[in-house]
């Protein structure tokens, strides 16, 4: 099969190598994602969705009408592209039914040619319908919110409460930008800490818990968690005030970190127009597949302590955390969050461009920046 020399083929094999480079660092030993615990492995893992996503979008393109992608924004598809996906995926199992089998296809097609002397484009868009719509339905893909899951369990034994690790996804349908939330909490619930904590006050032995779960882990405030990560995770909205809401919203959920990991915005020299300075150097990068640049931002929020409870005969209020923001660091200040990174991942020869034109200083300013070559990322550059 040849390869696709379209603008957006070659945006696709782009994307497609960004995220394999991204899996690649996140994989390593020494990556920084991986020294913060779970993170990487998380992170990982919707990496395997936006793969889904970007293969469905690929077949789409051979039968669909119009593509559009966030040019001068984020580049990546634009939020329309995310929820035409979702309403595939929930109609595919319908749709392929009122199609004919792959094999019935193309016996059409070899029918056609004989027959017309000519080629079936129609039949072609009709097969490559169903290819999507089976991949649609068989794949995991990123929602414009993928629900929320615990993966890890433990007890805080100075608090002795529950502690979760708990993760979602949430594709922002404003700045169009795939975003994974990880969340660290302590559950105060009487039920559950009776049933997760035993008397020494570490986690029950007794108490099976296949992780990961779907959802909180605590049954009688999963449905309404779910809500509150959908409502509560616009890339608009700052971790500050998640996480104050979180705090607010759950008397017995104790939210004591919280991060969140933007992917973005990414430029391509044929298609995006979100960097001028990026999009034109790219465009005198010799390979194609070289010609973009992918930056990622890691953003965190934490507890430095827990105001206790108070009840008295009128009424009181539960105990609430406050969180640290590094007002030292204006940047931080400005974005609500106690900590953040921000990181480039590039290709050694696109690298090699923009630093010949003199702009590696003005362009990876303020990031750490990670350069593919082979099949190694080189670090901190």
């Amino acid at each position: 099969m040849k390869p696709d020399v379209t603008p957006v083929g070659r945006y696709f094999e782009a994307m497609g190598r960004a995220l394999d480079g991204l899996d690649t660092f996140l994989r390593e030993d020494d990556s920084p994602l991986y020294k913060h615990d779970v993170i990487g492995a998380i992170v990982e893992s919707y990496l395997t969705r936006l793969r889904g996503s970007f293969q469905s979008w690929q077949n789409r393109v051979a039968f669909a009408d119009r593509f559009r992608i966030s040019q001068a924004e984020s580049g990546f598809p634009a939020y329309q592209n995310v929820m035409e996906l979702e309403n595939d995926r929930r109609d595919a199992k319908k749709r392929l039914a009122a199609i004919a089998d792959s094999d019935t296809i193309r016996q059409e097609m070899v029918d056609f040619i004989l027959k017309k002397k000519e080629f079936p484009l129609a039949l072609q868009k009709t097969m490559a319908e169903r290819e999507y719509l089976q991949a649609v339905d068989m794949g995991e893909h990123f929602s414009p919110y993928v629900l929320p899951r615990t993966v890890r369990v433990s007890v805080n034994p100075k608090t002795k409460r529950p502690y979760y690790i708990v993760h979602w996804g949430y594709f922002d349908g404003t700045s169009n930008l795939p975003m994974v939330y990880i969340c660290s909490l302590e559950d105060s619930s009487k039920d559950i800490v009776d049933t997760l904590v035993d008397r020494d006050g570490k986690l029950s032995k007794s108490v099976e818990i296949p992780l990961p779960v779907d959802g909180l882990l605590n049954p009688k405030l999963a449905h309404q968690f779910d809500d509150f990560c959908d409502r509560n995770s616009a890339y608009s909205l700052s971790l500050s005030t998640i996480a104050t809401n979180m705090d607010k919203d759950f008397e017995t959920l104790h939210p004591k970190q919280l991060r969140r990991f933007v992917l973005g915005p990414f430029y391509h020299s044929d298609i995006t127009r979100n960097g001028e300075t990026v999009d034109q150097i790219l465009k005198k990068v010799h390979k194609p597949e070289n010609q973009w640049l992918m930056t990622w931002t890691l953003q965190e929020i934490y507890s430095v302590n827990e105001r206790p409870g108070k009840w008295g005969l009128w009424g009181g209020e539960p105990p609430r955390d406050e969180y640290f923001i590094n007002t030292d660091d204006l940047e931080c200040a400005r974005q609500g969050v106690s900590a953040f990174q921000r990181h480039a991942l590039v290709p050694h020869e696109a690298y090699q461009a923009i630093y010949a034109a003199g702009e590696a200083d003005k362009i990876f300013d303020g990031y750490e920046t990670h350069i593919i070559s082979g099949n190694q990322v080189l670090r901190r550059i």
